[in-house]
């Protein structure tokens, strides 16, 4: 591919940039030369506009339109705003005034963003200007409706690292001490035939065959069957994940399901009951059976348990950030804000979300039994809980690595439906299918690393440049609902993977007080008094929001840690510069590490 014209910005200064711009309106108070272009970004349009900050007022500046981002250069010599936006933000477009239209800056463009902002142009009224900007903008803002290519397969960065090689999902199952005498990896969805929805590498029951799993596959909702997440190295119970049972209004029965799960307790010879765990509240798995759905009935598994977890569908969580917005964005109720909260219940579903993780967690941890996990279909809530209780049990997915594998395979791999849910190049902003599940678990994996805060080897920074690239659609990580999606789009080959771009420079993610630990169970405490709102993602557009950026205390730590490197580095030059004058080799010390054995930080 040809590469486009670039400017002096590389891919690392340009994720410099993205970052400094992250902490405030979306805005970079340092002036840049010129419009920052990525390889394969090229310039549409440009066009002099007022920009209606919410904060500071009416700016004049220069707007610069892409096929990737939306870039904003203040004129005001008192103002070095600068405002970037890529176009994979933007969920709504819409006019603001007509021709006709009295009061000063009434006629212009109103654009919602999925990243908790707005942004509000003003134009000039005579002659229609505001026409080509809207045509230009809903274009490249929402590609698919347009017959375009989302910016991912235009994209021409390179890096150092190829971060679609992350993920292994043979090694993964190998890390894990997978396949044994009681699990094997089954290739019976190969070619997507058992699950259109399923990865193509399974791991089910030794016992189970493959005639079995398509007998089971009629029985559960969308043919996901239960496989295997994780597997407890130590007592061998496991975490299983499927969609629903296909019960219906008349209770039906399927022996071949039901023999499967006890097959799955029984490569278990110290548990006498399965536990499955039913995300949904009761009355909502009842009346999942009037569409032909429902839950696993005491009578037909009677070697199992079921608890209900309690956790909503994803029309609650959509409607609960949609109120988290108005009250974060574009002012903050000071005096109201605590019942503000409340009112909107986000914390109440990250309660329940953590909740039902950390009783999956103990279940295994304890060695009680193997546990089964659905929602209705197995690609929602299902996966928040199967990754969160993963990040609990295993110290492995707390490591940047780790964690990126963590949401390849329990998300990516196994089909959170992220082009339905975040609505990638597509303009019907009003889609029901819209639901910020995945955003709900990384809140989830912040609130864990607030109570645990050496417990991760990632920071903030790592966390919130995931959620950023959720909806940029520079990678094609998230892009498409599932494997097989991907695969005849040719994901892998056509685009970069954001993994690529965070560990090509994974310094910049580093949580400096990570204190690696083996086989440590993290279980946060979830009450309502242990949660709160997270600032630095929810608020970060608000100016009047005094964030401490870096964090002083983690700046001095990395003060302190770069002090004890160069002091090591000068004792290292000591020792070479006195090591003639060392007489005997075998009583002085050979490293600097052994001359100051008891050189550590305390925190």
């Amino acid at each position: 591919m040809a590469s486009a014209p670039t400017s002096k910005y590389n891919s690392h200064s340009l994720e410099n940039e993205s970052i400094k711009r992250t902490s405030r309106d979306g805005v970079n108070r340092e002036i840049g030369e010129a419009l920052p272009r990525l390889p394969g970004e090229t310039r549409i349009t440009d066009k002099e506009v007022i920009y209606i900050c919410p904060f500071n007022g009416p700016i004049k500046g220069r707007v610069y339109i892409t096929n990737y981002r939306l870039y904003l250069r203040s004129l005001e010599t008192d103002s070095a705003l600068i405002l970037d936006v890529p176009l994979g933000v933007i969920s709504r477009i819409e006019k603001m005034g007509g021709a006709t239209s009295r009061g000063e800056n009434s006629y212009g463009l109103d654009i919602t963003c999925k990243d908790m902002r707005n942004l509000r142009f003003a134009l000039k009224q005579e002659g229609h200007s505001r026409r080509d900007m809207f045509e230009i903008l809903t274009r490249y803002a929402f590609p698919l409706a347009h017959s375009l290519p989302i910016f991912a397969f235009l994209n021409e960065e390179k890096f150092d690292v190829d971060g679609w090689m992350v993920y292994n999902p043979v090694e993964e199952y190998r890390r894990q001490g997978l396949p044994n005498h009681h699990w094997r990896i089954t290739f019976i969805n190969k070619c997507y035939e058992l699950c259109d929805t399923y990865p193509a590498l399974l791991v089910v029951p030794y016992r189970a065959s493959d005639d079995d799993l398509r007998r089971v596959a009629t029985f559960r909702s969308r043919n996901r069957i239960p496989v295997l997440s994780w597997i407890h190295p130590e007592n061998k119970t496991v975490i299983m994940r499927c969609s629903q049972p296909l019960v219906g209004m008349s209770g039906k029965r399927n022996k071949d399901d039901e023999k499967y799960l006890d097959v799955i307790r029984e490569t278990n010879r110290q548990i006498n009951k399965l536990t499955i765990y039913d995300a949904r509240p009761n009355v909502n798995a009842v009346a999942n059976k009037a569409t032909g759905g429902g839950y696993e009935s005491d009578d037909a598994y009677h070697n199992a348990e079921l608890f209900f977890l309690d956790i909503h569908n994803i029309h609650v969580m959509r409607e609960s950030l949609k109120k988290v917005k108005d009250i974060v964005y574009p002012n903050v109720e000071e005096s109201h804000w605590l019942s503000s909260l409340e009112s909107t219940h986000w914390l109440e579903h990250i309660k329940l979300v953590l909740t039902g993780a950390i009783q999956v967690a103990d279940r295994v941890s304890s060695g009680k039994s193997s546990v089964v996990v659905h929602c209705s279909d197995g690609w929602d809530r299902t996966a928040q809980l199967t990754s969160l209780a993963m990040l609990m049990l295993d110290s492995y997915y707390r490591s940047i690595e780790g964690f990126e594998i963590l949401v390849q395979k329990e998300w990516i791999s196994f089909g959170h439906k992220f082009a339905s849910r975040i609505g990638h190049g597509d303009k019907n902003h009003a889609d029901a299918d819209r639901s910020p599940i995945f955003l709900q678990f990384v809140d989830c994996v912040w609130q864990m690393s607030k109570q645990f805060p050496t417990a991760f080897e990632f920071n903030e920074r790592f966390l919130i440049i995931i959620l950023d690239h959720l909806y940029s659609c520079r990678f094609g990580t998230f892009l498409y609902n599932c494997e097989s999606a991907r695969e005849k789009q040719k994901v892998t080959e056509r685009t970069v993977s954001l993994w690529s771009l965070i560990n090509s420079n994974k310094d910049k993610f580093k949580n400096p007080f990570y204190t690696k630990e083996i086989n440590r169970v993290l279980y946060p405490v979830a009450s309502m008094r242990h949660l709160e709102l997270w600032v630095n993602y929810y608020i970060r557009w608000n100016p009047r929001i005094k964030q401490q950026q870096p964090n002083p205390v983690e700046q001095r730590y990395m003060e302190l840690l770069a002090l004890r490197d160069e002091y090591i580095k000068r004792l290292e030059e000591l020792q070479l510069a006195n090591s003639p004058k060392l007489s005997d080799p075998s009583t002085s010390p050979s490293s600097p590490s052994q001359m100051m054995p008891h050189v550590q930080t305390h925190f």
